[in-house]
């Protein structure tokens, strides 16, 4: 999120802090300084995707050609320069930040709200200044910049920790996104991917010693000053007090500042007084109204602190918790390998317990792996607490995973990575280099979440995405996480944003059996066996999430993406009342039908390669609003097909396969013409009034 106002801060109040540069220059200075080094700038894809999707139409779903038409000259800019370029991801939405993550989801929810009020009024796609991504484009982005042959990650925790960390620990030229958090981490030099300019390659480096030295601060100052400012740990509503002591102590010098900037620099004064010690920082917490969590400011702080720095604010026999991500520290998978470990895990924790290893701090998310008796864990550790102190031989069953993540020393990796059960150390693998989808955050904790689509809230015909592939979302869900002795499965948390969801809690969902002839493989079988037969297991049970395991020989002889593209289609047609709503609305539900296909290729062994299932393969969202039109017109088949003969086989091809998939399910195809709609270029779009 960053410091609310800063970067406006620094452009208006503070214009030295932000330098015009030139990155080709840059980049040569650095081969001289760092001959070892050669210059790497590490992008917050997150805070990019909005640059790179430049295509004119939008709302209907994307134009997907165009996006990867765009992602390749991005990099090819940077490789003339000699600038290697390496990309992450957000993998996983923290604890700590879902109140600020659930919060910026409602928000969404109302300008989507008045884009199809838009829409509906004027007949036309709003201007760029109502611009919203097009549904699931940083998923598809990342394996596009994979398929292009760049260095991507998913992360394990929040992106731009592992980004300030990636640039600080390998000398990075620099960082590339658009978050002032990159000014408080000290860290590589960061660059603006708004300010921009690709051809010329120059862009606006902020100064966070600049910066420092207009506020009167040193580096060391730089995370209380964030915190003190509230960011994603410590909320702005606990801070309005504070803030007012502050102007009181400082009063304003220049009544054309905002209000938030008075506050910027009354904070930054009152910080620069404080001695920096952690018997201050205790102080102030005590000062302020932190509730209940008297840690947060404390949290905040560390949050800043990256593997191998020290702060003068928290005491240094203190190992850094921000290394552990508290969303992959239990494992849910049932995989009897598991046990193997336990011995093996009371041995690491007699070494701490007898000071020859140094405890580690964890934070236990709530754990849903089922023991040998079948006991489902339920029980939540509280952030601090050492495993020496709280750990019983019962938690050790479902500990296994925390020991996957980040470890400063390395002792724990070294001692339990040749032990861990192949499924979950794969998923993980898979989940860093981008390989996987959403695979991992439900093995190590049992969560899900899925951001804004672009659907009408009016629209009664079509429900929400997250609903609509629910029934396969429970396939998967069974397919990864294998039944107790009881048959019974522990329950998957979604976080799906749809309308009518207030958000206030997850929704616990239950995996459900997927009809696979003979019974669903375990993960051994489809991740890890070889041969004929278990690619036909792999592609039956992918077939059996979506209800089309009796359609294989048909599907296997069609190619790829056409088979991925029919498995979608067919689905939909089963699950949705009537095909025919507004082409925006039912453009986004096939994109974020094609993340589902993705999850279950990853939870199935790959039946498909990833690539024959990204959208550019397959989709396009502003044909699909003509051809939407031109069908509800009652336009022929040759001229849906542009009179090309040969469009007409695959054409064939695709529509008897639906037609056949549909009358083995007993599902009749409907269809309606519509009222008043969208107009893109000289093709009307229909939507009802």
């Amino acid at each position: 999120m960053g410091i609310k106002g800063l970067q406006g801060f620094m452009t208006k109040v503070c214009p030295d802090v932000c330098t015009m540069v030139n990155l080709k220059e840059m980049a040569e200075r650095h081969r001289i300084n760092h001959p070892d080094f050669p210059p790497v700038i590490v992008v917050d894809a997150m805070s990019c995707v909005r640059y790179w999707y430049t295509p004119e139409s939008w709302v209907c779903g994307g134009q997907w050609q165009e996006y990867l038409a765009n992602l390749e000259n991005f990099i090819e800019a940077f490789m003339a320069a000699g600038i290697k370029l390496v990309f992450y991801f957000d993998g996983v939405v923290e604890e700590k930040k879902r109140d600020e993550w659930i919060k910026r989801r409602l928000q969404n929810n109302k300008e989507i709200t008045r884009i199809f009020q838009f829409i509906k009024t004027h007949r036309k796609q709003p201007g760029r200044e109502m611009f919203v991504i097009p549904s699931a484009l940083p998923t598809f982005t990342r394996f596009a910049l994979k398929s292009l042959g760049q260095k991507t990650i998913c992360s394990l925790q929040e992106a731009d920790f592992e980004v300030a960390a990636y640039g600080l620990q390998h000398n990075c030229m620099g960082i590339l996104g658009q978050d002032s958090d990159y000014l408080i981490y000290n860290t590589s030099p960061y660059f603006s991917i708004e300010k921009l300019c690709l051809d010329r390659l120059v862009t606006v480096m902020y100064s966070r010693e600049d910066l420092c030295r207009v506020l009167g601060l040193s580096m060391t100052h730089l995370p209380l000053f964030a915190c003190l400012l509230g960011n994603d740990i410590v909320p702005e509503s606990l801070l309005e007090g504070f803030w007012h002591k502050c102007l009181v102590i400082y009063p304003v010098k220049n009544k054309g500042y905002s209000r938030r900037t008075n506050i910027l620099l009354a904070v930054a004064n009152y910080i620069s007084k404080v001695p920096c010690s952690y018997g201050s920082l205790k102080d102030l917490e005590n000062m302020l109204p932190l509730g209940s969590d008297k840690t947060l400011l404390y949290r905040g702080m560390e949050s800043y602190l990256l593997p191998g720095q020290q702060s003068p604010w928290i005491p240094p026999n203190v190992t850094n918790i921000q290394m552990f991500s508290i969303q992959q520290e239990t494992a849910m998978c049932q995989d009897k390998e598991i046990f193997q470990v336990l011995h093996l895990l009371n041995t690491a924790m007699i070494c701490m317990c007898s000071g020859q290893m140094e405890p580690i701090s964890l934070t236990l998310v709530p754990l849903f792996l089922k023991h040998e008796a079948g006991q489902i864990m339920g029980q939540q550790l509280k952030r601090g607490t050492h495993w020496a102190q709280s750990c019983t031989s019962h938690v050790l069953h479902s500990v296994i995973a925390s020991v996957l993540l980040f470890e400063p020393t390395g002792q724990i990796q070294l001692i339990t990575d040749q032990w861990l059960f192949p499924s979950l150390k794969l998923a993980k693998e898979q989940h860093i280099q981008s390989e996987n989808y959403a695979i991992f955050n439900i093995l190590s904790n049992g969560e899900i979440e899925c951001s804004n689509s672009l659907e009408d809230e009016c629209d009664t015909e079509i429900p929400g995405q997250a609903l609509i592939y629910r029934p396969a979302r429970q396939h998967i869900y069974s397919v990864l996480l294998e039944s107790g002795k009881d048959g019974a499965y522990p329950f998957v948390k979604e976080w799906f944003v749809y309308f009518g969801n207030p958000l206030q809690q997850p929704e616990l969902v239950q995996p459900i059996q997927p009809p696979v002839p003979g019974g669903t493989p375990n993960l051994k079988t489809l991740w890890f066996a070889k041969g004929p037969d278990v690619e036909k297991q792999r592609y039956s049970t992918f077939l059996a999430c979506f209800h089309l395991q009796d359609m294989m020989e048909e599907l296997q002889a069609l190619e790829a993406p056409v088979a991925g593209f029919c498995c979608l289609l067919t689905y939909l047609i089963l699950q949705l009342a009537q095909v025919d709503s507004r082409a925006v609305h039912l453009g986004t539900v096939f994109i974020r039908g094609l993340t589902t296909l993705l999850m279950a290729n990853s939870a199935c062994g790959f039946p498909f390669r990833m690539d024959d299932l990204m959208p550019w393969k397959m989709f396009d969202g502003k044909l699909f609003q003509e051809k939407y039109q031109q069908s509800h017109r009652g336009c022929s088949l040759e001229e849906l097909l542009e009179g090309s003969e040969s469009l007409y086989t695959p054409f064939q091809n695709v529509k008897s396969f639906i037609c056949k998939a549909c009358m083995v399910k007993n599902r009749t195809i409907q269809s309606r013409q519509r009222g008043n709609g969208i107009i893109t270029g000289w093709h009307h779009v229909n939507f009802p009034q």
